[in-house]
């Protein structure tokens, strides 16, 4: 049996949109990301050749907000030498095995020396773990467990090439005008070394979503931040603290790609429209979901939900933030993430931008009484369609709640009718003269 396969806005296959988003993940995956350095800068390239993205540069130094840029971090090697020079550890094997910003060492070690600067997983020994320490001048290795059960004694020859020294923080941002200088941000980390799911998956989807935006002459402006986790979503919204007032909707990207149903996470305010359109289409469209509230834990959400800003930014992602074993290891690997699930994620993301930019209040011209829809086509024009019950019921109810007062996701939700639905009914009920926004 097949089966015909959903067509995007840009007329591309859903399997199509997986597969080149999966292979945008396999092509940055092993790249050595951090939040400042030159590997996040190679990331932001690659993006750059899908979607143009304006790269920023922040001095190392710069205040923003309560914190300050911090030194960039490169590496360029780094291994643990046992006595015959075979590499046990080696950093270009994975750049897991390298905790991140580590700073330089070159030292001949015991392994009781050395121990306390290896990390492993006991519970997980075939996985390597990542770990960073950003803001404290520290030094280690992650390996496998199975790997540090079979070292001996010693002595080891420990090398990390690596420098710490005054440069930039870099983000990327691509906008896609609409009609409206309103902004719907979507925001993804970039600053995660070779994890699939976390965080490559959804920068995959989010370019994606901009190149469909891109051909759809949205109402909203869309801007488009990939930025490194925490440091730099708070340096953008410190060198835009001024126009925030112009982000009415938002999402945050993260664990797009896994094979676990969709989670969302509200924003602060909880009832925001963005917490709304998202809980509707997830709601309408029969896709196994959770709905969480509010945290100030979790991806960059919490920054943009900070109160002082208090944006409505929600969080969608997949199986939620440490929620799979594979989590922050050297498991989520491309084969960990499948296309089908960020077709999946990217589709979802689409139909919220659709409720967002299809979203308005009429007023009904005809309040006294319902209206004869049959003398003026409207029934007569949906014979034959599979929906069309489900089509006259919506008129009815935009009818009836068309009053200025009611938007149509209100519409959409009081009345359990899929918003698409109810959006075509005003369409139809405003070119009948029925109807005025």
């Amino acid at each position: 049996m097949t089966t015909d396969v959903p067509q995007t806005a840009a007329g591309e296959s859903r399997e199509t949109e997986g597969r080149e988003m999966h292979a945008l993940v396999e092509r940055l995956y092993p790249l050595c990301r951090s939040i400042t350095g030159d590997g996040l800068r190679r990331t932001l390239e690659i993006v750059s050749g899908e979607i143009p993205l304006e790269i920023s540069e922040v001095p190392t130094g710069t205040e923003v907000l309560d914190w300050t840029v911090p030194r960039e971090w490169n590496i360029r090697d780094a291994y643990v030498k046992d006595a015959s020079g075979d590499r046990v550890i080696d950093f270009a094997e994975s750049n897991l095995h390298v905790v991140g910003y580590s700073v330089p060492v070159s030292a001949t070690m015991t392994l009781d020396e050395l121990r306390g600067h290896l990390h492993t997983l006991p519970d997980q020994p075939d996985l390597i773990p990542y770990r960073t320490s950003y803001y404290a001048e520290t030094w280690g290795f992650c390996l496998r467990e199975n790997t540090l059960a079979a070292m001996g004694p010693g002595p080891y020859e420990v090398k990390i090439d690596s420098t710490l020294a005054d440069g930039h923080l870099t983000y990327g941002e691509h906008v896609v005008p609409g009609r409206s200088t309103d902004e719907v941000i979507i925001s993804c980390h970039v600053c995660h070394p070779s994890l699939a799911n976390d965080n490559l998956a959804g920068v995959a989807v989010a370019t994606r979503l901009a190149r469909r935006l891109a051909e759809s002459d949205p109402h909203y402006t869309y801007r488009f931040v990939f930025a490194p986790g925490t440091i730099g979503a708070i340096t953008w919204l410190a060198r835009n603290r001024e126009r925030v007032d112009r982000v009415k909707h938002g999402l945050v990207l993260a664990c797009a790609g896994d094979s676990g149903s969709l989670t969302y996470k509200r924003s602060r305010r909880a009832d925001a429209e963005i917490d709304r359109a998202v809980r509707h289409v997830l709601r309408s469209s029969g896709r196994e979901h959770t709905v969480v509230d509010f945290s100030p834990y979790g991806y960059d959400e919490r920054q943009y939900c900070s109160p002082g800003f208090n944006l409505p930014v929600g969080s969608l992602t997949r199986t939620p933030y440490a929620g799979y074993p594979e989590y922050h290891t050297s498991g989520d690997n491309p084969d960990f993430v499948s296309p089908e699930a960020m077709a999946d994620t990217l589709e979802t993301c689409w139909e919220v931008t659709r409720v967002l930019e299809g979203n308005r209040r009429y007023l009904n011209l005809s309040p006294y009484g319902e209206p004869q829809l049959g003398r003026r086509g409207l029934y007569g024009s949906l014979g034959g369609r599979s929906d069309t019950k489900q089509t006259q019921m919506a008129m009815l109810w935009v009818l009836n709640l068309s009053d200025g007062e009611h938007t149509l996701l209100d519409i959409a939700e009081q009345s359990n009718l899929p918003f698409a639905t109810v959006a075509e009914a005003a369409q139809a009920l405003r070119g009948a003269g029925l109807l005025k926004e």
